[in-house]
């Protein structure tokens, strides 16, 4: 192979390489529901720590899990509550959308 040839081949490999990057930051946000127990919660820093079932349409299994969430919806929410809720990921962040007891 000589040089010209050499060198469309190492752009072509980093154009793919960078397809799924380009992919993941372009997709849509998933959404799903899920249950569990509040442990912690950090209004000042927008998180909430729950231990939760598996989720599987955002494809996490049975842990806890740090999310973030609007302060707003914090209001009745108290560390050792029961809670349904719904989340998304985007960008590889986890949000609380919606939370009740």
């Amino acid at each position: 192979m000589n040089t010209s040839n050499q060198a469309w081949m190492g752009v072509l490999a980093a154009v793919l390489a960078a397809a799924p990057a380009v992919h993941a930051a372009t997709a849509p946000a998933q959404e799903a529901s899920g249950s569990g127990e509040v442990r912690r919660i950090d209004a000042a820093a927008g998180k909430i720590t729950i231990k939760q079932g598996a989720i599987s349409d955002l494809q996490l299994p049975a842990m806890t899990l740090v999310y973030h969430i609007d302060p707003a919806l914090l209001k009745n929410i108290r560390p050792g509550d029961k809670v349904s809720f719904t989340a998304t990921r985007k960008g590889g962040q986890y949000v609380v959308t919606r939370i009740s007891k």
